[in-house]
């Protein structure tokens, strides 16, 4: 299995290359040559697998042999050790034909866990092969930077750091992050918001010059592929459980960065019959307005009860522009740089080929504050602001109401307490024992300003030889 960027000017890479890379040479993203197709019969046939069965059969083929199957059997059977449920990714019914995928089953409670947890031992696994260090860095709006650090916490050849947005992730967020005291866990509060912090981790990729010599830089955010390949399992796990491949289900998806919901667009892709893909988002828009009106132009962010998707940058968008564009990179490089002046404008050949594969829609604080608490006075089921967002998505768009709709849950409700207690005027919800004392343990991190050469110096004097 070979990799391209969708900007068409950098090499094609290996898997584990990919892995390495992230953000490819020419600023593009890597996207598999071809994807793996399985069959209606095939699909079926895995009916009744363990997550972590159905896992090894999905990811295999995006690693083509260059890792043994027993060693990825090993990696993926590690990396649910420390889910809460045996189930993995539990469903959860919460109306009629509509049900609640519960991604938050894992160490930081965020869906962010099924991909990290399994590329931080990835990561070692192939570093330790390679006798080689590397330095980890990565942005993140909420749940990423947590979900990173709890998969490469342990990682002998890996020095971790993680930009968030200074006072702009929910408390429960930042300390998931900052009590993390391991010698090779570094948070960075920068004072900008997630766009900035996301900006610097991409320029930083492009000129590395401030590392120390034999190191370099490796993405964990969702630009680095072996993220998206995981977070396919549970479209086909979710929609085998209820009743796939026989019939269609749809997806509603709480949509920030694009990447979850771009895995939903290949597990389509490669098989699995799905009827509709919901992107749901806040009052920072731009991927709904983008959908319904042809309308992707940057607009000032707002802060919400819904931090992880406060972007108006959304990374992973360009992967599905690419191909809707016929796989051309240089119609993308393009879309890019027209990008640069606020707006993009697609053509109308591309906007009906985007509005067959989604739909959309949006909601504001004080909407998604009124979805919490509906579904709780009816089945006393606490959902988190962004997962809200999803269901009440899903119930304004789905087209047909026999077809079973599963809503994504990427976070458990006591990450958000402001948003569930003006909701529900219930007590905090409790966090899990794991992490009953979260507010009482030592915090450390450094606040810095939006600057890259000040990052890049402060980084620079972390890293050990």
């Amino acid at each position: 299995m070979k990799y391209i960027s969708t900007r068409g000017l950098a090499p094609s890479l290996s898997f584990e290359e990919v892995v390495l890379t992230g953000l490819a040479s020419d600023g593009g993203l890597y996207v598999p040559e071809t994807l793996p197709q399985f069959s209606r019969e095939e699909i079926a046939s895995w009916v009744g697998l363990s997550y972590q069965e159905l896992a090894f059969k999905i990811i295999a083929p995006f690693v083509a042999g260059e890792i043994a199957d027993a060693d990825l059997q090993t990696l993926i059977d590690k990396s649910y050790q420390s889910f809460r449920h045996p189930a993995i990714a539990p469903l959860v019914q919460t109306d009629h034909n509509e049900w609640v995928l519960e991604l938050f089953q894992g160490p930081t409670l965020a869906f962010k866990d099924f991909a990290l947890q399994f590329l931080g031992n990835l990561l070692d696994f192939i570093l330790a092969k390679r006798q080689q260090k590397v330095v980890v860095m990565g942005a993140t709006s909420g749940d990423t930077g947590s979900a990173a650090i709890e998969g490469c916490r342990h990682c002998d050849n890996i020095d971790i750091f993680i930009l968030h947005p200074y006072q702009r992730v929910s408390e429960v967020q930042r300390r998931q992050m900052t009590t993390v005291l391991d010698d090779n866990v570094f948070n960075i509060a920068l004072e900008g918001n997630f766009d900035d912090c996301q900006n610097m981790v991409k320029a930083s990729f492009a000129d590395q010059s401030f590392l120390p010599d034999g190191r370099q830089l490796v993405a964990v955010n969702s630009i680095n592929f072996a993220r998206i390949m995981v977070q396919i399992v549970y479209y086909f796990y979710a929609a085998l459980a209820l009743g796939g491949p026989a019939r269609a289900i749809s997806f509603s998806v709480p949509t920030g960065n694009f990447g979850d919901i771009f895995a939903g667009y290949l597990a389509k892709r490669m098989g699995l019959p799905i009827d509709q893909l919901i992107v749901a988002t806040n009052q920072n828009d731009i991927l709904h307005r983008c959908i319904s009106a042809n309308d992707h132009s940057k607009r000032p962010l707002v802060h919400s009860l819904s931090p992880s998707m406060d972007i108006m940058v959304s990374s992973n968008f360009e992967r599905l522009l690419f191909d809707l564009h016929g796989r051309n990179g240089e119609a993308i490089r393009d879309l890019m740089e027209s990008f640069k002046g606020g707006a993009m404008p697609l053509s109308a050949e591309v906007m009906a080929k985007l509005q067959a594969e989604f739909a959309s829609y949006r909601l504001d604080d004080e909407e998604t504050i009124s979805v919490i608490a509906e579904v709780f006075d009816k089945t006393e089921y606490l959902l988190d602001p962004h997962t809200a967002i999803g269901v009440q998505a899903a119930r304004k768009t789905r087209r047909d109401k026999t077809t079973p709709v599963v809503c994504l849950a990427t976070a458990h409700p006591a990450k958000f307490p402001e948003a569930v207690t003006k909701a529900c005027a219930v007590a905090t919800p409790a966090l899990p024992h794991h992490m009953a004392d979260l507010f009482e343990r030592e915090e450390r991190y450094q606040v810095l300003a939006n600057d890259m050469a000040g990052v890049h110096s402060y980084m620079a004097a972390q890293i050990k030889s």
